[in-house]
């Protein structure tokens, strides 16, 4: 019961802090890292512990599923080049770099001091894809950083499994065996993977229930983690290449009215495993500090230096692979790498890997250093999350990659007035068959036609606004008055029940299909 309540505690400090994000223009994730925080702080507040399983298979998958989804793969090709580098050579090199300033400031073993440093190694996708998915940024940046934090799970994971086997069982590693488990891991998840997707997708196509379709997307995630898991690979690899094919094929699984609730049932599982996991960092770190062994008390400037090690290495990396993001100057740029740089945080991923290391050596011994490595973990994700989550939008507006909404405003008017003359270039072609009523033809030709026209209209009554803003706020003014009409006749035992639910839902149907506010 007390997990339960922790949980439910967890879930209405998180609505509160979102609302109160919203209100702000500020991301969730350090708001709730710092909440979490300050609930640790009080008296009385129980020390929480979080079984590194729990996070793994309960909290990732239906994250990293739902990042994947939201990848587009054109623009992924455009900068597969610069995301292998990352995924790769970036994830060596900060594991290398923090391993060498562990083993120089802190009392860690140097084995022990390059297990921290493989943690630290890797961007975190969950983290990455709740701070980027408020700003305005241009297409290939948005995705290089949600890639490259997707992508370097494989290598982070096989670094690390080296690291503690080193620091376990103090001995060599065959470098032939570690390549040989990166092709396992990697490789292997994304078979595991890409098969998930393939039978996932003809199942969908069958499938017509809405009820159905929603349990089988939930369900797909997880499907896809614990095969590749039960097969020693790599669960989020397996989850990622899922995630990334089915949302390439998604709208042409099911219906209109499917990919509603999909998309509304998903947005509240995200919102409620983001709001628990960032929560539960902040809230882990008050009892890893107490945790702590004498002669560790310089941790914070420890955590600090090892956070700046980061930060200067990927900025360090970004700034010649800039190039590559801008096709049109093709060269380098410091804006550029300064905002692929801050937006790359750690998170709950690093997290789940430090609780993973074993409690003690395979002789039996204890294994040193371990408390340290929690405190110091937690610390840098903290400051990641808080530091850099808290100005990645200032730091995104100064630099002026940033879209300005009458870009986004402008390019969606356009793709609008295209798809309604594709619309009606349909309806020319049909018109004088037999098998369509000249009618039914008409009333949607007007229908285009004034949809087509309300956007460029404006209202000289009320400058300032269009009329197809005047036509939203009236049309869902009548259909308040629609609802308000049927559940007086409901009462007044004029109407079934069965009757008042469906045109309801026609109701709410036609006012989603007004569009946002």
């Amino acid at each position: 019961m007390r997990a339960v309540g922790t949980v439910l505690f967890l879930v209405v400090l998180a609505t509160a802090v979102a609302t109160g994000a919203r209100r702000w223009r500020v991301p969730a994730p350090p708001l709730l890292v710092l909440a979490g925080l300050a609930v640790a702080l009080m008296p009385g507040t129980p020390a929480l512990h979080i079984a590194p399983q729990t996070i793994g298979l309960v909290v990732l998958p239906p994250l990293l599923y739902a990042s994947a989804e939201e990848l587009s793969l054109r623009d992924l090709r455009m900068v597969w080049r610069p995301v292998v580098v990352l995924a790769f050579g970036l994830v060596l090199a900060s594991s290398a770099a923090v391993g060498a300033v562990t083993a120089a400031l802190t009392p860690l073993p140097v084995a022990m001091a390059f297990v921290l440093g493989t943690v630290l190694a890797s961007t975190d996708p969950v983290a990455v894809t709740a701070l980027g998915r408020r700003l305005a940024l241009p297409g290939r940046v948005q995705v290089l950083v949600q890639a490259e934090s997707l992508f370097n799970d494989a290598t982070s994971l096989v670094l690390f499994k080296v690291a503690v086997t080193v620091a376990a069982a103090s001995g060599a590693v065959s470098w032939d065996v570690v390549g040989g488990e990166f092709v396992l891991l990697a490789g292997g998840g994304s078979a595991i993977g890409a098969v998930v997707a393939v039978v996932v997708a003809a199942i969908r196509r069958r499938t017509t229930d809405p009820v159905l379709e929603t349990v089988i997307a939930l369900i797909t995630p997880y499907t896809a983690y614990v095969l590749a898991e039960s097969a020693h690979m790599s669960g989020i690899t397996a989850v990622v290449v899922a995630g990334v094919l089915l949302g390439r094929s998604g709208h042409q699984l099911s219906d209109a009215h499917i990919r509603l609730q999909l998309h509304a049932v998903y947005a509240v599982v995200i919102f409620l495993l983001e709001s628990v996991v960032f929560s539960i960092v902040g809230l882990e770190l008050p009892s890893l500090i107490r945790e702590l062994p004498a002669g560790t008390g310089l941790w914070p400037l420890q955590a600090l230096a090892i956070a700046a090690t980061l930060i200067a290495l990927r900025v360090v990396w970004m700034f010649p692979l800039s190039a590559a993001v801008r096709p049109t100057s093709g060269r380098p740029s410091w804006r550029l790498a300064g905002v692929v740089t801050w937006a790359g945080t750690r998170g709950v991923m690093p997290l789940a890997a430090a609780l993973s290391i074993p409690l003690t050596a395979t002789d039996g011994t204890p294994l040193p250093g371990r408390p340290l490595i929690l405190t110091l973990t937690t610390a840098v994700v903290v400051f990641t999350l808080v530091l850099q989550g808290l100005s990645l939008a200032h730091v995104v507006s100064r630099s002026g990659l940033a879209l300005e909404p009458e870009h986004t405003a402008r390019e969606e008017t356009r793709t609008r007035d295209r798809l309604i003359h594709a619309g009606l270039t349909h309806l020319d072609d049909i018109t004088g068959l037999d098998t369509v009523p000249e009618a039914a033809i008409d009333r949607v030709r007007r229908n285009l036609h004034a949809r087509l026209e309300q956007p460029t209209e404006h209202n000289d009554d009320q400058p300032g606004r269009t009329l197809l803003q005047v036509y939203r706020e009236l049309r869902r003014e009548v259909i308040a008055v629609q609802s308000t009409e049927l559940r007086r006749l409901y009462d007044a035992h004029q109407v079934s029940d069965t009757t008042r639910r469906r045109l309801q839902r026609d109701l709410d149907l036609e006012e989603a299909g007004l569009g946002g506010r």
